[in-house]
């Protein structure tokens, strides 16, 4: 039986938990990649653990760029599989693939040359400066082999085969958990110790394999997509409905991202305590909600196939299944954390009562809003699978600029609450901007005609 039938017919549920699995366990496993790094660079020490992590928000802002492509292109390939349209499914994947692999070469080569001076632009302190550097610039080199990737996801995602992007993330979790503490201290005579830029050509060395065997995949054909990379020939119809579904997305990336740095500028003025608080709780908040965005992603790709079979009450029942799910798996994770908060900020900073006790009532405050967050996530990714980029560009950017900042600046500076405003800043969004969601999703225009 084709994906397309799967998911345009039977059990809306059984579909959403097929896809999102797969999809919440690829997110989980590449957070496991992040803090693979980190656990081997923090044996050598606090500096080296300094110069990854300033690195960490630079390479998530280039990403976030050319991300909305990559997304445009599986928005349009979802509709196509729906409406069983292999000859543009393939066309679209090529033009994705090719039209991102030359942007991810822009991008690569000017972040190269930038990192000095992107690094010395953060203040820097000079123990960290030379190692920061020499990490982001390999970080750039392999940009490209990440952007392959990350397109290959995208288009399988889109056509519902979520288990083989699982499978080579799994290998390149485990392959880059054996090359980090390699290249990091080296290795006899064979391997010479590298530092911190061992982590880096690691993981780049990982990256290449997966966008390797994605091309591989992709020019075979045997997964849903056939590419003909021999045969290029710019489109530039296809090119800009790219660009037009795809900038939205990459503006609403950037805001997010951009709103978290902004968010700590704010915290960082109530000094170390404050801080680290901060550090735990979003940590746990960006953990408990890979659900939420497995079928945020689920919803997209069911959404957008329904579309292009021309099934728009089955996609609007989609997301109504998905919103209930969400609700419902988020808001026990939200009792749970509000029960266990203090064992778990425990966990991070054993015998540190000051912060433990800090660190649990932002959990606590930020856990009563969790089921909004699934809500919001859903939706988001429905306007997606829609094509309706532009919608949820605006909500992200109502939620983080419109309510989250300012009213976590007004809280934390012209009130008693001091730190605490910023912690009610978060609940008080989430909640708000879902209400917007719901409203969007039932009185708003959202589904967009099939794509032509």
């Amino acid at each position: 039986m084709s994906h397309n039938k799967k998911l345009t017919e039977g059990s809306i549920f059984r579909s959403l938990v097929r896809l999102s699995i797969p999809l919440i366990l690829t997110n989980i496993l590449q957070t496991a990649y992040n803090l693979t790094d980190t656990f081997w660079v923090g044996r050598l020490g606090t500096d080296a653990v300094a110069s990854v992590s300033i690195s960490f928000p630079i390479i998530f802002i280039i990403v976030s760029l050319g991300m909305g492509i990559a997304i445009a292109g599986s928005i349009m390939l979802a509709q196509f599989k729906g409406a069983e349209n292999q000859k543009q499914i393939d066309h679209v994947a090529t033009q994705t693939l090719v039209g991102v692999f030359l942007i991810s070469i822009v991008l690569a080569l000017a972040g190269y040359f930038l990192s000095p001076f992107i690094i010395e632009l953060m203040h820097t302190e000079i123990s960290v400066y030379q190692d920061a550097v020499a990490y982001l610039k390999i970080s750039f080199i392999g940009m490209i082999a990440m952007f392959i990737f990350m397109v290959f996801q995208s288009l399988m995602k889109s056509l519902g085969n979520v288990k083989l992007p699982f499978y080579i993330v799994l290998s390149t979790v485990l392959l880059n958990l054996i090359l980090d503490p390699l290249f990091i201290f080296g290795f006899a005579n064979i391997v010479p110790k590298n530092g911190v830029k061992g982590a880096a050509i690691a993981t780049v060395f990982t990256q290449a394999v997966a966008a390797l065997i994605s091309i591989a995949l992709l020019v075979k054909g045997n997964n849903g997509i056939h590419i003909r990379l021999k045969r290029y020939k710019p489109d530039w119809n296809i090119i800009k409905k790219l660009f037009k579904i795809g900038i939205p997305v990459s503006v609403e990336q950037v805001s997010r991202s951009l709103g978290m740095l902004v968010m700590i500028f704010l915290v960082s003025a109530f000094g170390t305590l404050a801080i680290a608080s901060y550090g735990i709780g979003t940590r746990i908040f960006s953990f408990v909600i890979i659900p939420a965005f497995g079928l945020g992603m689920a919803t997209s790709t069911l959404v957008g196939q329904n579309i292009g079979a021309l099934k728009s009450e089955r996609a609007v029942k989609t997301v109504k299944v998905s919103m209930s799910v969400a609700f419902i798996v988020l808001s026990i994770l939200g009792i749970l954390l509000y029960i266990f908060a203090a064992r778990i900020a425990g966990f991070f900073v054993p015998n540190e009562m000051l912060t433990i006790q800090e660190s649990a009532i932002f959990i606590r405050i930020i856990s009563v809003s969790f089921g909004f967050v699934g809500i919001l996530i859903v939706i988001i990714g429905a306007l997606r699978g829609a094509g309706n980029t532009k919608l949820s560009m605006l909500l992200t950017i109502f939620s983080v600029w419109i309510l989250r900042f300012p009213l976590a600046y007004f809280l934390s500076e012209y009130t008693h609450f001091k730190e605490i405003g910023i912690w009610l800043s978060y609940p008080a969004t989430n909640i708000l901007t879902a209400i917007v969601g719901l409203y969007i999703f039932k009185y708003g225009n959202w589904i967009k005609k099939r794509m032509e």
